[in-house]
């Protein structure tokens, strides 16, 4: 049992944006734009296939997502917005894990997403982002408690990051109590209370957003010569801290729901050198996501 655990920490890190032991989820987030006519909402999909090799302890895990990004883009604007309220992506991943010792595991990951607004109705080289990312777990547990604290720190690269180097990935968790956990480091820091197996109750400070290509790029300031305001992506960066509240329906089935505020809401148009070239929307507003997940543990 403690090896799955330790394969569903490798699975839930291969996403800079997941923290949780799931295999699938199925999630819905909403937030409308303060001072806007503007409003987010987001259909996620999400499933991972571990496979366990002939060594034991090691596992194979291709994984799969979908997001689906409705942004209603209401506010006036001197450019056409009419292709910019339907964004997709599709995520393919391949993970590999192995023990090193009795404490300590690595594992790497690689992945391919497909993200765009589609407006030519085909794929383009734009619209393509090449992942990877390599982890290193390290669990101590005891008999009272089967995740007492754990260590996870890492390396990921992409090239949507505008950076050309990996940045690091560092989380350490710690269940001190029967009642009590915390969780600290990116993405997503939080701290617990369990009521008893079924019910617990969080709060949290976390990232969200998306980034894809726009693949007709427009220029936002037409009305300007000789100008290179040339929109070439669209991105949303989100940090926010709130309440979530999750509900074990089964052993490994969950119903979730998040609600808070947003503390950065940073929507923004950028250029081919990922240069901001238009700020949609940076005021703060309320923020929920609620959903389904499966999980390990």
């Amino acid at each position: 049992m403690r090896k799955l655990f330790v394969l569903a920490i490798f699975i839930c890190c291969q996403t800079v944006f997941s923290q949780a032991t799931d295999l699938a989820r199925l999630e819905f987030t909403y937030f409308p734009q303060k001072n806007s006519d503007n409003s987010f909402r987001r259909a996620r999909a999400q499933i991972a296939f571990p496979f366990e090799l002939k060594k034991d302890g090691t596992y194979l895990i291709p994984g799969f997502e979908y997001r689906n990004v409705n942004f209603i883009y209401d506010d006036p604007e001197v450019f056409n917005t009419r292709d910019l309220d339907r964004f997709q992506s599709f995520t393919t991943t391949l993970g590999y894990t192995f023990k090193i010792n009795e404490e300590w595991r690595f594992g790497a990951e690689t992945g391919v997403k497909i993200a765009s607004n589609f407006s030519t109705g085909k794929i383009i080289n734009e619209d393509l982002i090449y992942t990877g990312t390599v982890l290193f777990v390290k669990i101590k547990e005891d008999e009272r408690y089967y995740e007492p604290w754990r260590l996870i720190v890492g390396l990921r690269y992409s090239t949507t990051a505008g950076f050309p180097f990996p940045l690091p990935i560092i989380n350490y968790y710690k269940r001190w109590t029967e009642k009590w956990s915390y969780s600290i480091g990116p993405p997503k820091s939080n701290l617990k209370y369990y009521f008893n197996d079924k019910h617990n109750l969080q709060a949290f400070v976390t990232l969200d957003g998306f980034f894809a290509n726009v693949q007709k790029n427009f220029d936002v300031t037409p009305g300007l010569s000789d100008n290179n305001n040339i929109a070439d992506s669209m991105s949303m960066t989100i940090l926010l801290s709130g309440l979530g509240y999750e509900y074990g329906i089964t052993e490994h089935l969950s119903f979730y729901f998040y609600a808070g505020h947003t503390l950065i809401n940073d929507i923004r148009l950028r250029d081919g050198n990922r240069d901001d070239v238009y700020t949609i929307n940076k005021t703060n507003t309320f923020y929920g996501r609620g959903g389904l997940k499966f999980s390990i543990f």
